[in-house]
């Protein structure tokens, strides 16, 4: 049974949303506070406001489609209604009420490169009292997520008779919603599709490809198959490739295929049947996939190309294998993977993941930020402000991120170690080396820039510490109290 969208999901979108529009914040103060004492507010019975949704489809000639509501005396909008209870998502609704309305199928649409899944407009209206239907005057929030056509071609249009009476395609400096016409014109959406997934083809040159069993849990994309590694693109990416680094740092820290380069454009499915283009980079890589901390699914495994009609792939996942190792023969001899490449580590040595955090004091109170939900690890517990190293030094890592995740800006020659704690997540697990540095100076307030990792930041006393609070951050805090400078967390003696 479909679970309708969450607060949670709900907010998540709205302070994506506000990211870009910021001045929007008081017209949408009264749907915050809805969600805050967690009203579904996407149930039509909630009154006086609730949420409604809205499909802005583009075609190639930058046009937006717009139908005649017969509810609405003929206005011309583009698609959209109440949500539904079957709706996984808000977007999902927006999707369903395009199809419902206007026969567009969701395969025939993707994401915007521009918005990705962000809408591009959040409208908030007036609705007349309706005594026919006993409904008194309210507002709705309507959120109106933009989609461009997968095709060269446009669909046809097959119009719901009894709510439609019309369609028709119109430039963008005519859509007829002023808020939306100035959001599209910002945004610049051209129609033109690109890719917004990006999938890594790992291989090790002896014939072997490298694949990654998902979770079998609702809402996963592809649940239970063996597929690549990879994931979709999120508004601070640069390019595919800068969105396939990310996703292989978030789903397998230290996994750093040699040579990516772009190999195929493959076409998939979302969860919310959307068309999505992935471009998928091959790489070689000879590690051990049994030592990779794999953040996310169940499992990497080494397979060739003989093996593959025996798993359960994603779809084409096989016939793009089978294509790339007949261009690619695989090099004589069987891998070697203890073998270390040139500059690499000895046979036997276990790479370690390094991360580094800010220990921020101020008045006697240390900086915490509380992780989502949903994110991919400690997720609604506190924790120091942190991240992966890339190739770089620690001390401008954490500058980076200092200023990626909470806009301070630090100089990389004021920050000093105080404290290292030296953990292992569970038994078998990539060992972990936490670094925690000090700033001597810093400019700026803490600010949520990245609202799908982080809720907010708050000070807290250093002796009254929150709950819950991620374990080794708790031990490198009271260290550094202690005046140690070095921690060690789940280590079996």
């Amino acid at each position: 049974m479909a679970v309708p969208p969450g607060s949670s999901a709900i907010r998540k979108s709205i302070e994506s949303y506000l990211a870009r529009h910021p001045d929007e914040r008081d017209a949408l103060t009264g749907l915050l506070s809805m969600l805050e004492r967690s009203v579904d507010v996407t149930a039509r019975t909630t009154l006086p406001a609730h949420v409604t949704c809205s499909a802005v489809v583009i075609d190639r000639q930058a046009r937006v489609l717009h139908i005649q509501h017969r509810a609405t005396d003929g206005l011309v909008l583009t698609p959209g209604g109440h949500v539904e209870p079957e709706d996984r998502t808000l977007l999902a609704a927006a999707l369903r009420e395009v199809s419902e309305e206007a026969g567009v199928a969701p395969g025939a649409l993707c994401l915007t490169p521009q918005l990705l899944g962000s809408p591009v407009d959040i409208d908030v209206h007036g609705i007349d009292a309706n005594p026919s239907e006993d409904e008194p005057a309210h507002r709705h929030y309507d959120f109106r997520y933009a989609f461009y056509l997968a095709g060269e071609e446009s669909p046809a249009i097959t119009l719901q008779e009894e709510e439609v009476s019309g369609a028709q395609w119109l430039p963008l400096p005519e859509v007829t919603s002023p808020t939306l016409r100035a959001k599209l014109l910002q945004a610049r959406l051209d129609g033109r599709p690109e890719p917004v997934n990006a999938s890594a083809l790992i291989h090790d040159g002896h014939g072997r490809y490298l694949l990654h069993l998902r979770d079998h849990k609702d809402g996963i994309w592809e649940p239970w198959t063996l597929a690549l590694l990879g994931g979709g693109r999120k508004p601070g990416d640069s390019c595919p490739e800068a969105t396939l680094r990310r996703e292989l740092a978030e789903e397998a820290p230290g996994l750093e295929p040699a040579g990516l380069t772009p190999y195929a454009v493959e076409q998939a499915i979302s969860v919310d049947g959307l068309a999505v283009p992935i471009v998928v980079y091959a790489g070689c890589w000879h590690g051990d996939a049994d030592e990779v901390d794999l953040r996310e699914g169940v499992l990497l495994k080494w397979f060739t190309v003989d093996t593959l009609d025996r798993l359960r792939l994603s779809p084409g996942l096989g016939d793009l294998i089978r294509r790339h190792a007949a261009e690619h023969p695989a090099a004589e001899g069987p891998p070697d993977t203890a073998r270390p490449l040139p500059g690499g580590a000895p046979a036997g040595t276990v790479p370690h993941i390094v991360g580094v955090h800010l220990h921020l004091e101020r008045d006697g109170k240390v900086l915490l930020g509380l992780r989502h939900p949903d994110s991919a690890y400690a997720g609604n517990l506190w924790h120091a402000l942190a991240g992966h190293l890339e190739a770089e030094a620690a001390t401008a890592g954490l500058a980076r991120e200092a200023y990626e995740e909470a806009g301070l800006v630090i100089d990389p020659a004021d920050l000093e170690l105080v404290h290292t704690v030296h953990t292992v997540d569970r038994p078998g697990a990539r060992p972990r080396m936490q670094l925690f540095f000090r700033p001597r100076r810093w400019e700026g307030a803490p600010e949520v820039r990245e609202p799908d990792r982080c809720l907010r930041w708050e000070w807290f006393p250093v002796k009254d510490l929150p709950e819950p609070v991620v374990p080794y951050t708790r031990v490198a805090i009271e260290g550094i109290r202690a005046g140690r400078s070095y921690s060690e967390l789940r280590w079996s003696r």
